[in-house]
């Protein structure tokens, strides 16, 4: 999935004429911490909660202010991934996206994007979890598919971690079945190490109630 797949014109930017109160309102109203300030399809850059609160008029226009801002955005034609990126390394509630001539196009804001990735991965499905521990160099995903779907079982979603100072690597799989007893043996069998599972109804409860928590403390 492309960038362009979740911009989301919900969240206005702010422009130049727009005072400092009016910004802070539309952060508490949206549940962001940035917002973006655009002239003419030009994104001038984002302005923060922070930065407002240190402006000695915030009731005057934001261009009557010398702003120091910050410039992230990505291009409608990125993946996905890179928006994630960036907004976990500049800790951003919402990320612009410009298209290829660099104009705004609008934004990606966290929400949206943890609502993307809990329907990707499956988290609100009913079903078991497997984390497993394989050497770097066996790994097959190919294997490791076969033995789940020859128990009559598919994979809903995967994701692999792995640390470059270990030769192990962590797989952990979400299936569409909550009793996984048969498929565990079945790793057993192929000598594949379990490191946790996780095959109760409650916990497939618990883990949907996290991720509703997860999503109300986004939006406090």
């Amino acid at each position: 999935m492309l960038a362009e797949d979740l911009i989301s014109e919900t969240i206005p930017p702010l422009k130049t004429s727009d005072s400092g109160l009016k910004a802070l309102n539309w952060m508490d109203e949206f549940r962001v911490s940035q917002l973006p300030i655009v002239n003419n399809l030009e994104l001038l850059g984002l302005i923060s909660d922070t930065d407002i609160l240190d402006l000695n008029a915030p009731e005057e226009p934001l261009g009557n202010h010398p702003l120091s801002l910050i410039r992230p955005f990505v291009y409608a034609s990125e993946h996905i991934y890179e928006v994630l990126k960036m907004i976990a390394r500049m800790n951003l509630t919402l990320v612009p996206v410009l298209d290829e001539r660099n104009q705004y196009l609008g934004n990606i804001s966290l929400r949206t994007l943890v609502d993307h990735f809990a329907k990707t991965t499956s988290v609100q499905n009913p079903g078991g979890i497997i984390v497993l521990e394989l050497n770097a160099n066996d790994y097959s995903l190919t294997q490791i598919a076969r033995i789940v779907e020859e128990n009559d079982t598919k994979i809903l979603s995967l994701y692999l971690n792995s640390d470059p100072d270990s030769t192990k690597v962590e797989l952990t799989l979400k299936v569409n079945r909550e009793d996984i007893r048969a498929i565990l043996a079945s790793f057993s069998r192929y000598n594949i190490t379990v490191m946790a599972s996780f095959q109760q109804s409650e916990f497939s409860e618990d883990l949907r109630n996290r991720f509703d928590l997860f999503m109300n403390y986004i939006n406090m």
